[in-house]
C-alpha cells in the first residue's frame, strides 16, 4: 500500500490499537505521531494500513466537562483559575487551547522543547502568574535502559521533574500553584515527589492528548474554598487512575456575589 507523509495509519502488529499520523518516511521506516495519544513511534512501512480519521472527540469531552462543572448563574459570578500550559508539541498545544476556549477559561499556551522548559519556567511564571501550570509534551519509558524507578529510563521525565522543582522554588504551596506534569509513560512517583499536584503515569501507560487539560479545567472550575473530589477528577480523564494520579488539594475558582 502506498503510504505517504500526512497519511493516517494503524499498525497491524499492534492490532490497530490507535491511529497515527505519518510524519516522515526513510526507506522502509515510517516515523509516526499519535493522533489522540501523546506518543511518537516508528514502524516498518509494511506493518501499516491506511485508515480514515474523522476528527477528534474533543467536542464530546467539552460537553461532558461542562455537565460535570455546571455553574449556578442566578445571583453569583465566577472567576475560574488562570491556566499556563507549556507543551512540547505544537499540535497538541493548539488542541488544548481550543479546548480551554470552548470552556471559556483563561489560558496561555507556550510551545517549548521539553529539554529547555526547566531553564525558562521561572520567567513564564513571573510573566503570567497562573493558578494552574501544565508541563507536558512527549515522554516514554524504555525497559532496556533500566527499571521503572530509574529516571534515566525515561525520555523526558527528568526534564519534567526539573521543571516542577523550579516551579516549586517559585511557589512552594500546592494550593497556590497547581502543577500538572508528565506525558505518556512518565515517572509518576518522581513527579509527585518533585512537587506536582497531578502527574502521569501511575501504570506507565500512554495518555490522551487532552488528559492534562481535562485535569486543569476541572481544577480551574473547582471552588477555591473546598477540597476537590480527587477520584472524580481523575476519573474524568481518558484512562483514569492508570494514566494520571494526584493529591487532594483545593480548587482555584472564586465565587462572588452579586453578579
Amino acid at each position: 500500500m502506498d503510504i505517504r507523509v500526512g497519511d493516517y495509519v494503524t499498525r497491524i502488529s499492534h492490532n490497530h490499537d490507535m491511529i497515527f499520523k505519518v510524519l516522515e518516511i526513510e526507506e522502509d521506516i515510517c516515523y509516526l505521531k499519535g493522533v489522540n495519544i501523546r506518543l511518537y513511534a516508528d514502524s516498518l512501512i509494511d506493518d501499516l494500513v491506511k485508515t480514515k480519521y474523522e476528527g477528534s472527540d474533543d467536542s464530546e469531552i467539552v460537553e461532558r466537562i461542562k455537565d460535570t462543572t455546571s455553574l449556578e448563574r442566578d445571583d453569583y459570578f465566577y472567576l475560574p483559575g488562570k491556566i499556563l500550559h507549556i507543551d512540547g508539541d505544537r499540535e497538541y498545544l493548539d488542541r488544548c487551547l481550543s479546548y480551554y476556549n470552548n470552556l471559556n477559561l483563561m489560558a496561555m499556551g507556550i510551545c517549548e522543547d521539553e529539554e529547555t522548559i526547566p531553564n525558562n519556567i521561572r520567567k513564564y511564571l513571573e510573566e503570567y502568574n497562573p493558578n494552574i501550570l501544565i508541563i507536558t509534551g512527549h515522554d516514554a519509558y524504555y525497559k532496556k535502559k533500566g527499571g521503572i524507578n530509574d529516571i534515566k529510563s525515561y525520555k523526558n521525565s527528568i526534564n519534567f521533574v526539573n521543571a516542577v522543582k523550579e516551579a516549586r522554588k517559585f511557589e512552594k504551596s500546592h494550593d497556590k500553584l497547581i502543577i500538572i506534569a508528565g506525558a505518556c509513560q512518565s515517572d509518576y512517583e518522581e513527579l509527585i515527589r518533585a512537587g506536582a499536584n497531578f502527574a502521569s503515569s501511575p501504570k506507565r501507560i500512554n495518555i490522551h492528548a487532552l488528559d492534562p487539560a481535562i485535569i486543569a479545567s476541572r481544577m480551574s472550575l473547582s471552588d477555591i474554598n473546598k477540597d476537590i473530589d480527587l477520584k472524580d477528577i481523575i476519573a474524568s480523564t481518558k484512562y483514569g487512575k492508570e494514566g494520571i494520579g494526584g493529591i487532594i488539594t483545593k480548587g482555584t475558582m472564586y465565587v462572588g456575589y452579586p453578579r
